[in-house]
């Protein structure tokens, strides 16, 4: 029989799914379901002793000490932080969910974000144990899409200069590193020292989404800002 658990992804994209259904339609009961999803991350999901967002918790919320339970996904949960950003922007700059938010954002920035090479690592251990996956050190392209989001919407609810300076961090990486001048588009995965791994730009996993949404929304977000 499977382990029993639950993960952070679930609650993520019904927040997601919601905010665009209220924005297109104007559902009205989005708020309601948006509050239970945000509720469920906050309470299960983030663990404030230990400085972490769970990628995959027990049913109960308790940490599944196991291999699988301890796999961390920085660049998913910094996602899931826009994602309570992007709500407490329309909540008139909610000040509980910028912390919310903003408190996930640091977690996982601490966890993820590799300081000898730079760019975001793609799987940790809860506690630095050895991590299932073999390509846990490598840099996928998306967690630095949902990176350079976070950090700037950050930096515009706040105006923590820290948020800034992330945004910087992960802006240089990426379009240093995954960006191809000549012929446009981003390549997909790097290995650790920031390497490339190989040239498709499009395969089974990486399709046109997360980078045409990231340039499209802190577009958005500059011109409401500047």
């Amino acid at each position: 029989p499977a382990r029993p658990s639950k993960g952070i992804g679930v609650p993520m994209i019904m927040i997601n799914t919601a905010q665009q259904l209220r924005e297109t339609i104007g559902d009205e009961r989005c708020d309601g379901y948006i509050d239970k999803w945000i509720s469920e991350i906050e309470n299960d999901f983030v663990k404030h002793e230990i400085k972490c967002v769970m990628e995959q918790v027990a049913p109960d919320g308790s940490i599944i000490d196991h291999m699988d339970g301890r796999t961390l996904n920085p660049g998913h949960a910094i996602e899931g932080a826009w994602f309570i950003l992007h709500e407490a922007k329309y909540r008139n700059n909610d000040s509980r969910l910028i912390e919310l938010g903003c408190t996930m954002l640091d977690y996982m920035w601490e966890r993820g974000w590799d300081k000898e090479h730079g760019g975001i690592l793609y799987y940790r251990d809860v506690y630095d144990k050895p991590v299932q996956e073999y390509w846990q050190d490598m840099k996928f392209w998306w967690p630095h899409n949902e990176v350079i989001i976070a950090s700037l919407l950050a930096y515009t609810l706040t105006g923590n200069e820290k948020y800034a300076r992330w945004h910087k961090m992960a802006h240089e990486y990426a379009y240093g590193k995954f960006h191809d001048p000549i012929n446009g588009e981003w390549f997909g995965y790097l290995h650790r020292d920031g390497s490339l791994a190989q040239t498709a730009k499009g395969n089974l996993f990486k399709g046109p989404f997360h980078l045409p949404r990231q340039e499209w929304y802190c577009m958005q977000l500059l011109k409401q800002t500047i």
